[in-house]
């Protein structure tokens, strides 16, 4: 029964770990389902704020960082902005986009100086110093009819 107990218990570790990376889903440019997965990997409170053109869906890390993801009339997350102490998981909230963004900072990138990735599908914009960080990402053909820029906060 023990014999049988153990590989029960390590089968369901196999499958948990098969299935981690499909839950630990990115933000931009997916679906407002992947909201839930950001904010579980960056073990952040969430707080909602309809607007009449977008959601944004506030997430506050427990290092204090503040992530707003902008989401679609139809459901898509087309922004971010972050501000705070500590730089958020790119690699969490931009998910795809985070290969081509890294790319773009790796070949461009000269000291600590602020970072812009701008290409037609993804545009990065981050700044700061060590406890005063902040960025904007987003994707120019996702933006909503009439939203502007100074709108994502």
């Amino acid at each position: 029964m023990f014999a049988y107990s153990c590989a029960m218990f390590r089968l369901l570790w196999m499958l948990v770990a098969a299935l981690l990376p499909a839950m630990a889903g990115a933000a931009l440019g997916d679906t407002v389902q992947s909201v839930e997965a950001d904010r579980v990997a960056l073990k952040a409170s969430l707080r909602l704020v309809a607007g009449a053109r977008f959601t944004v869906q506030e997430m506050q890390t427990s290092e204090g960082t503040l992530i707003r993801e902008y989401i679609s009339p139809q459901g898509m997350v087309f922004a971010l902005t972050w501000q705070g102490h500590f730089m958020p998981n790119l690699q969490q909230i931009l998910g795809r986009f985070f290969a081509p963004y890294n790319n773009s900072v790796q070949a461009g990138r000269k000291g600590r100086s602020a970072v812009s990735v701008v290409t037609p599908e993804l545009i990065v914009h981050s700044r700061g110093r060590p406890r005063a960080f902040f960025g904007m990402a987003y994707l120019p053909q996702a933006l909503p009819a009439g939203v502007t820029l100074d709108e994502l906060r």
